[in-house]
């Protein structure tokens, strides 16, 4: 159970993992000892999945992004595997979530240009799909990973 202190802690990693042990428990007011022990606790209890750094997809060359809806009349195992298997080598393919409604699976992926999504395209397709459908993002209002604690 995360009590105040937790809470405190993994909302400022939220913001900056990058933080020193000495820095994150002056921002907490803990001692490092008992904030190193917090911290440890909270990973090894697996509130904290993992430290990555952001990057700036448009400077990277990748400033489209896409969501993509899929539909499907192929609701076995064997093809949610192949499925699966497709998805998780397209490198430009950031999440992948199996839908409750009309659509069975919404991809959110990022590509160069047009011919870059119609190469992420291309390979979508050997997995045998009923309807693919793209979005293209015009302009980003919010994005966050942050969860609200």
């Amino acid at each position: 159970m995360l009590d105040t202190a937790d809470r405190r802690i993994l909302e400022v990693l939220q913001t900056d993992a990058s933080l020193s042990l000495a820095d994150l428990s002056e921002h907490v007011a803990l001692s490092r000892s008992a904030c190193g022990r917090r911290l440890q606790r909270l990973e090894s209890e697996g509130y904290i999945k993992g430290r990555v750094t952001l990057l700036n997809a448009e400077k990277v060359g990748l400033p489209l992004t896409v969501f993509i809806s899929i539909k499907t009349n192929q609701h076995t195992s064997a093809w949610a595997t192949r499925f699966q298997k497709v998805v998780e080598k397209l490198p430009g393919v950031l999440e992948v979530y199996r839908m409750a409604g009309e659509t069975d699976y919404l991809l959110k992926a990022v590509v160069p240009d047009m011919p870059g999504y119609d190469r992420l395209y291309q390979q979508l397709i050997k997995a045998e799909l009923t309807d693919v459908s793209a979005g293209f993002v015009m302009e980003e209002i919010k994005s966050t990973v942050a969860l609200p604690l």
